[in-house]
């Protein structure tokens, strides 16, 4: 149940608390992100993941470099959920569809804690203050984030062999490894099967394993038909060296060449599908074997400043208000906004039956206003 907590927790940006007082609903508005917006509930719900989100993301950090990391994140917090709101409404305009992923990951966490089906999970999720169907706004906003910056942003970022070949040189130190394995993995669970039922997760792991050997996408098939924590990921496992894997999976992965797929494996909890992404011999790699690693990080390096940019066209092009107290740090001026009341709550039905709220209808009289310029 902590890590359920954990989960719900790291979620940013949610549908708007509603706590009806005498009639009326009242909630604070922290900013406006065209039709949509983040409450202070939002804020507040970010602002007390970040702690967890830094360790996870700089594990292993010194104390310092850490705090640094919580820092630098409580000061772009507005900005960064101002950045997802903006990228899952640019999601929704170009009609990208996430639903079947939508439906994985929530039958992904369904099947992680045991949930017999989704009122099952809903009645868990309500217990610790979030809706399903907030949670499940929250994941579809996610993969549209996702989907949105490697189609609009990642798609134009070239990376050339020239390129490569100079970081390779001026970064060989980097490159001088012990024996290493890149690993991935499909598994399919057996938890809380009858006896009777292992033969049939058995022979349905035996396919999957066909239809790779037949040449299908490993990653495609990983990310939606495994029952691993990996899934998502397309089945990516980590890289090991010798002695950080059981002895039996050890002899069998370091004995494989790239590409190559290990049989269906029975252990306590499953069948597993392993396959070598990347094997290195102990010493400086070869720029053959760390080119794609290479232009990893060229990309990630581009990536941020891309990003930026095409942030920055999103946001001369959408209807932005701050409110006072609150910083956004790509530079949004700050303007007075009112709290949601009932008859925000009015226009916001409005809006579903076609009717033009006056907001809207003051925007569309006003055409070439600037964002926050009001």
């Amino acid at each position: 149940m902590k890590r359920l907590c954990c989960i719900l927790a790291i979620v940013c940006f949610s549908t708007a608390l509603r706590a009806q007082e005498k009639g009326r609903v009242v909630e604070e508005i922290v900013a406006r992100v065209n039709n949509e917006i983040i409450t202070l509930t939002d804020y507040r719900r970010a602002d007390g993941a970040i702690e967890e989100e830094s360790k996870q993301d700089c594990a292993g950090c010194p104390l310092d470099r850490l705090q640094q990391e919580i820092t630098l994140k409580r000061e772009n917090l507005l900005r960064d959920l101002i950045d997802q709101k903006l990228l899952a409404q640019k999601g929704k305009d170009l009609g990208i569809n996430v639903e079947p992923d939508v439906v994985k990951r929530l039958d992904d966490i369904r099947q992680q804690y045991g949930w017999k089906d989704m009122d099952e999970m809903e009645t868990q999720m309500r217990a610790q203050g979030m809706s399903l169907e907030e949670f499940k706004e929250t994941t579809r906003n996610g993969f549209l984030t996702q989907e949105v910056i490697k189609r609009e942003v990642g798609t134009h970022i070239q990376i050339t062999h020239d390129e490569v070949a100079k970081y390779y040189e001026e970064h060989k130190q980097d490159f001088d490894r012990p024996e290493t394995v890149m690993v991935s993995e499909f598994f399919l669970s057996t938890q809380k099967k009858e006896e009777s039922e292992i033969p049939a997760v058995e022979a349905k792991a035996k396919y999957y394993l066909a239809r790779m050997q037949r040449g299908e996408s490993f990653e495609e098939l990983a990310r939606h038909f495994s029952e691993g924590s990996t899934a998502k990921d397309g089945g990516y496992l980590g890289a090991f060296k010798r002695g950080e894997l059981s002895k039996e999976i050890e002899d069998k992965v370091f004995a494989m060449k790239r590409g190559d797929l290990t049989d269906v494996i029975r252990t306590k909890t499953g069948f597993l599908i392993l396959r070598v992404d990347q094997r290195f011999e102990a010493g400086v790699q070869p720029l053959e074997k760390v080119d794609g690693e290479i232009q990893n990080r060229l990309y990630m390096q581009r990536m941020q400043p891309e990003l930026r940019k095409y942030l920055g066209t999103l946001r001369e092009q959408s209807y932005l208000v701050v409110k006072p107290g609150f910083t956004d740090t790509a530079a949004v001026a700050s303007n007075p906004i009112v709290e949601v009341d009932a008859a925000a709550e009015q226009s916001k039905d409005d809006k579903k039956s076609g009717k033009k709220s006056k907001q809207q209808a003051q925007q569309q009289s006003a055409p070439n206003a600037k964002p926050g310029s009001n």
